[in-house]
């Protein structure tokens, strides 16, 4: 086997293990949104223990990339291919940190809160989630079109997240006694616009592997 054969067989790797990464990030979110609105605290407890996991397949890539650098010495476009590896791997571990903050509000609120949880909080989740699927297929096809597209979506979870921050400022002029638990909403509202924001970096990221410089969708 060629090296240049050997080499790109590890750059589809390194790419399956992205586009995996990419899959339990979504996962993550959506099961800590689950758990929100179901105030299961066990199960938020458990997407505290499987956020180690997310962090160790992060170094993974970051290593297998890091060693195709050094084996490999790329140039040009295969290289753009490795360091865009490395980034997009530390977005999708901090998408899942935020993920583990959710849950981490589930547990603080409680099994018996009593506050029901804002609907638009889910809506939100979902938007943030088909842009996952996005970016996924932007990255395997190398689509800047897709990438660009996200731009627009995370726009709609910016104007959900506003709508929700001011109806929670409300909530708490009316419910003073509740301030604490209605703030954790609030705060749950800003993981997932930074989790979708986190995509928008990772279109940028695919813009420059694409086009070599750089592109602000944010």
């Amino acid at each position: 086997m060629s090296m240049r054969v050997h080499f790109e067989e590890e750059l589809e790797d390194l790419k399956k293990q992205i586009k995996e990464l990419a899959l339990e990030a979504k996962y993550s979110l959506d099961q800590a949104i689950h758990v929100l609105y179901q105030g299961d605290v066990e199960a938020a407890k458990k997407i505290l223990d499987d956020d180690s996991l997310i962090d160790r397949k992060e170094e993974t890539i970051n290593d297998d990339a890091i060693l195709m650098l050094a084996k490999q010495q790329p140039v040009a476009g295969d290289l753009r291919r490795i360091i865009i590896a490395i980034k997009i791997s530390s977005d999708l571990e901090r998408m899942a940190d935020h993920s583990t903050n959710i849950a981490k509000a589930t547990i603080h609120l409680g099994e018996n809160h009593g506050i029901e949880v804002d609907p638009e909080l889910r809506e939100m989740a979902i938007l943030a989630m088909d842009m996952v699927d996005v970016a996924i297929k932007s990255f395997e096809y190398e689509d800047i079109s897709l990438a660009k597209k996200l731009a627009d979506m995370d726009d709609v979870v910016d104007k959900k997240y506003g709508s929700i921050v001011k109806e929670m400022l409300e909530l708490t002029a009316n419910n003073p006694e509740q301030i604490q638990h209605i703030m954790q909403m609030a705060y749950v509202a800003r993981y997932i616009e930074r989790f979708a924001d986190h995509i928008t970096n990772i279109g940028e990221s695919i813009f420059y592997l694409v086009k070599g410089r750089t592109y602000d969708l944010n």
